[in-house]
């Protein structure tokens, strides 16, 4: 191994995670065939998964990476089922992860982009849930601009609906694929105890709000830094806490505390379409004082991790050396998006039931 380079993926052994008992599926077999420990119809935020759930997402993915490990990367799982992918703004990653993970499933796969839909002649957000459904859509992978657009699409619509993304709230296949690509990656495939540091433009991310989250729930020593006009309103939560549980995470703007002994450090883009006037003083500025650099890097474990949700604005919030040097996990964050993406379409079909 390359001198600095994290350490590879761990040997996990079946009782390793959170200490729990936990059932994997036959993910080759029909989902609603499997007896797992699965209660939800949609997935719209990481708050309602339970330790136990949370486990079992990890292990099916982990089922899942084997299926694309396989010389035809499919199984036979949602034949029959229509999954229709809906996306109000613009995506590459996460877009594509979906119609991916659907298809390798056997899904039928429907993906609209609302600016060739009827939404430019004005159709109703309710009127388009309406139309799919007709359509035959059984899931819905829903990304919109205004935070809780998912929540209203789950009441109204017939089938499991999954967030991907929905304005500041919430995007909770991403902190799931960041937890798991954590876990396989540090040392004991664990987080508890790790310094977790996520850098940027945390107001507007709803990736910070999800991973918070998932974050504090599985133990890790959380770290929030960025420009005070950028983190604002996160200390108020960071003091109450997360949870029922009061999770407590820290919120800084001293860049060299925050990335003191990290074990991983998880950049995030600044959100300039999200933004209102007056919060930065420049691109220049921000980069030059919060801008993931090598230097500031070697404050962290050696070895520790580089992480990315992207789209990635390389030269701001994170120097290109940094986005494509040894110890960055980024492209894996996408690969493994994949299989993560794989593994809830799966459970949320067994709760669905045979079509």
């Amino acid at each position: 191994m390359t001198a600095g380079q994290p350490p590879g993926p761990p040997a996990v052994p079946e009782e390793q995670g959170v200490g729990v008992s936990v059932a994997v599926p036959s993910v080759d077999a029909a989902p609603h065939s499997q007896p797992v420990a699965w209660r939800h119809r949609h997935l719209l935020d990481v708050d309602v998964l339970s330790a136990d759930e949370t486990e079992l997402v990890m292990r099916t993915t982990d089922a899942m990476r084997e299926v694309l490990g396989r010389p035809i990367a499919k199984v036979p799982a949602l034949r029959g089922t229509n999954v229709t992918i809906l996306f109000y703004e613009a995506s590459t990653r996460t877009r594509v992860s979906f119609e991916v993970a659907a298809k390798n499933l056997s899904a039928d796969v429907v993906n609209i982009a609302t600016a060739t839909s009827s939404v430019v002649k004005g159709e109703s957000f309710l009127d388009t849930l309406r139309t799919i459904e007709a359509l035959g859509a059984g899931m819905l992978v829903l990304r919109h601009a205004h935070s809780g657009a998912p929540y209203l699409a789950a009441e109204h619509f017939g089938g499991s609906v999954l967030n991907g993304g929905d304005g500041w709230h919430a995007h909770p296949t991403q902190a799931i694929l960041d937890l798991y690509t954590m876990r396989r990656r540090l040392p004991g495939g664990t987080v508890a105890g790790r310094k977790v540091v996520i850098l940027g433009d945390a107001l507007h991310s709803r990736v910070a709000r999800s991973n918070i989250w998932s974050l504090t729930a599985a133990g890790a020593d959380l770290w929030v830094c960025g420009p005070a006009t950028l983190v604002r309103g996160l200390e108020a939560w960071a003091g109450s806490g997360v949870g029922p549980a009061s999770r407590r995470f820290t919120v800084t703007s001293d860049v060299n505390a925050a990335l003191r002994d990290a074990d991983v450090v998880m950049a995030l883009r600044l959100q300039q379409e999200r933004m209102s006037g007056g919060l930065l003083p420049s691109l220049r500025e921000y980069s030059a004082r919060f801008g993931l650099t090598r230097e500031r890097l070697a404050l962290a474990r050696p070895g520790a991790l580089v992480m990315h949700p992207g789209p990635i604005n390389e030269g701001v919030e994170i120097a290109p050396d940094v986005a494509e040097g040894i110890q960055s996990v980024i492209t894996e964050q996408v690969a493994n998006g994949v299989a993560v993406r794989m593994a809830l379409l799966y459970l949320l079909a067994g709760v669905r039931g045979p079509r």
